[in-house]
């Protein structure tokens, strides 16, 4: 089983519904760069214009986050991805 990423709400909308992906990769970052190759429209939503995550943007691996190093932890086959967006306000 390879690993899986679980979209919110917002990101099922720009893959056709999809709750969870499976995606191909070693890293978060690997994981993520497949999903944004299968579904490019969800780059903006993810990536800022350096390529970097935004900063409204959390990444989990089974549960645990990855801050602060979250497009190198390692992942393997069966991990679930989360992408979290992170609001503000007050």
């Amino acid at each position: 089983m390879s690993p899986r990423i679980r979209l919110n709400p917002t990101l099922q909308e720009l893959a056709n519904g999809q709750e969870i992906v499976e995606v191909v990769g070693r890293s978060a970052g690997e994981c993520l760069a497949d999903l944004d190759k299968r579904f490019p429209e969800m780059h903006e939503y993810i990536f800022d214009k350096q390529g970097k995550l935004h900063k409204h943007i959390e990444i989990f691996v089974n549960g645990k986050t990855t801050f602060p190093e979250e497009l190198a932890t390692p992942v393997n086959n069966g991990d679930e991805l989360s992408i979290l967006l992170l609001l503000g306000g007050g």
